[in-house]
């Protein structure tokens, strides 16, 4: 019980610190993003049709939670995010899941960040659980 009383503490300041590290210009365009849906329609040179290209869903806090893109032939991939549970404006995606054009899982990526809150790893996984691949991200100063 003590285990899991540190481990929560740990995630508890952990949390609010990371809450923290997301920029004013973020949290302006969270705002003006709740709750919308943008669909984005192309139009072909030489065609007058437009067609649905790209349909991106935000939630309550103006977050992205789902991107989907599509093709003549209907959906070609996508993207779920996720975020910690009972965040708010201020989380980072923690998760993404990618689905195929048959809205099967393809891959799992999940995100660390450093006390900052700049991303430091991208983790890949296959449907099935199993590390595909790891992303790391260096900053180097100009």
């Amino acid at each position: 019980m003590k285990r899991l009383v540190l481990v929560l503490a740990f995630f508890a300041i952990s949390f609010g610190t990371f809450a923290q590290s997301v920029s004013e210009s973020t949290i302006t365009k969270r705002e003006n993003r709740k709750g919308m849906v943008l669909k984005e329609w192309n139009t072909a040179a030489g065609d007058k049709r437009a067609f649905l290209d790209r349909v991106t869903t935000y939630d309550q806090f103006g977050r992205k939670v789902e991107e989907i893109e599509y093709a003549s032939y209907g959906q070609k991939w996508r993207i779920v995010s996720e975020y910690p549970e009972n965040s708010d404006i201020t989380a980072k995606v923690v998760r993404e899941i990618e689905y195929n054009d048959r809205d099967k899982v393809v891959r799992i990526r999940k995100f660390e960040y450093d006390e900052e809150g700049a991303k430091v790893k991208q983790l890949n996984y296959y449907p099935n659980g199993k590390l595909e691949s790891v992303k790391t991200y260096e900053y180097v100063p100009k």
